[in-house]
């Protein structure tokens, strides 16, 4: 009984120290293990349990989790250099060339790009990896069937510089400060590295500019406050963008000039009258100097010419009296037509007794009209010829006799008949 019990603690104290020399270690799926003795790469440990003798702690292993795919180590080179089939079999090495970038695929999924002269490994593993090389030497625009994958599913803010040309837009691309490409609207993306890209949009629309409130001196000393409006568009961006920094405040300062120089050299009146005259002028000298830097003017126009409150005044009195003078020369030539009308209408009558006795009738009318009764003295004769009469016969003048007209309120003279009108109301 003592010797087995002696057996069982010599073997306990021998099991202790084999523990002590073999060492154990245990690597999970999706993970490896880098077995070094001396610091030197021996072998790559796959998942299980490994059992090693180390009795002077010469061994260390390294734990690396294939989640991330990507396998980088200061040693990666050395490792090549002394253990090449090694790391043939659990390393693909991804090397790009100084004009070139590398677009990685896992599982035929675009993940990230690689810049120009860079080196990768991945481990190889449960995650299949595929590298497309894209020469960028001459050509760095992003193939369009690569763009939709590279826009979706990789951060590429600092590798890929990406824009969209709106409608009525084009775009200037500009490599390293000098323009390569006009771009038309649609979707672009270009690879960044080794090249300072910028892309600006220019609107090819019709743009309105205000040229507000420039007070200005006419000939005649004058201060007027004039607004122009003008109306342009780019018709050459890639020209207008070379010779001026900004083409917008370029026209403005010329329609400034333009304004000045075409107003300050005629009178207010002139101005006033000739509105339609200075409007011709400054477009015409505007678009003189428009085109050649790339800009279509179509139309200019003087909006709102303010004069001072005192002229303002002063010009309303004077625009009065000539509107006055302009009413009193009408009215003047109306009454010499009505009366130089009236003068022709008598000598009708006059050479005419039958026009005249019509003209008679007309006026009978007319008095009837107002007259509420009618008493009749010597019958619808006597009515006829003497109720109406422009002018006595002679031989009533002579006589004094004949008939007469009269209303309620008298009676008519002489013998023959007569008529009594009463008025109404």
């Amino acid at each position: 009984m003592v010797a087995f019990f002696s057996q069982a603690i010599i073997a306990f104290l021998l099991w202790d120290k084999l523990m002590f020399i073999f060492k154990k270690i245990t690597i999970s799926q999706g993970e490896r293990g880098l077995f070094f003795r001396d610091k030197v790469l021996l072998k790559v440990l796959e998942p299980g349990i490994h059992s090693y003798f180390d009795p002077t702690s010469r061994c260390q292993v390294e734990v690396h989790n294939l989640a991330g795919v990507e396998f980088t180590h200061p040693m990666l080179p050395f490792f090549r250099q002394d253990q090449p089939a090694l790391c043939e079999r659990h390393f693909q090495v991804v090397e790009i060339g100084n004009r070139e970038v590398g677009l990685i695929y896992l599982d035929e999924r675009p993940h990230r790009l690689l810049p120009p002269g860079s080196r990768q490994a991945y481990w190889r593993g449960p995650v299949a990896v595929r590298v497309e090389i894209l020469d960028i030497g001459e050509r760095f625009a992003v193939a369009p069937e690569l763009l939709p994958l590279l826009t979706a599913q990789i951060r590429t803010n600092e590798a890929i510089l990406q824009t969209e040309v709106p409608e009525e837009h084009v775009g200037l691309l500009t490599v390293d400060g000098r323009h390569a490409e006009t771009l038309s609207p649609g979707r672009y993306a270009w690879i960044r590295f080794q090249r300072n890209l910028a892309v600006e949009l220019v609107d090819l629309r019709l743009q309105t500019m205000e040229v507000a409130g420039q007070e200005i001196l006419s000939k005649d000393r004058v201060t007027l406050r004039i607004t122009l409006i003008a109306t342009y568009r780019l018709a050459d961006p890639v020209k207008a963008r070379g010779l001026l920094k900004n083409p917008a405040d370029h026209l403005y300062r010329e329609l400034q000039f333009a304004l000045r120089r075409a107003a300050g050299g005629k009178t207010l009146d002139a101005l006033l009258a000739e509105k339609g005259d200075l409007d011709a002028e400054i477009g015409a000298e505007i678009r003189a100097k428009a085109e050649p830097c790339g800009i279509e003017v179509t139309g200019v126009g003087i909006r709102d010419i303010i004069l001072p409150g005192d002229m303002k005044e002063i010009l309303n009195q004077v625009v009065a009296v000539e509107k006055q003078a302009q009413a009193n020369l009408i009215r003047r030539r109306e009454e010499t037509a009505a009366m130089r009308s009236a003068l022709n209408t008598a000598k009708l009558m006059e050479d005419n007794p039958i026009l005249l006795r019509l003209k008679e009738l007309e006026v009978l009318e007319k008095v009837s009209e107002k007259v509420g009764a009618i008493t009749l003295f010597g019958g619808l004769d006597g009515l006829l010829r003497d109720l109406v009469r422009i002018a006595p016969s002679p031989d009533r003048r002579e006589s004094g006799g004949g008939g007469g007209a009269g209303s309620e309120g008298g009676a008519g003279s002489g013998g023959g008949s007569g008529a009594g009108t009463t008025p109404e109301g």
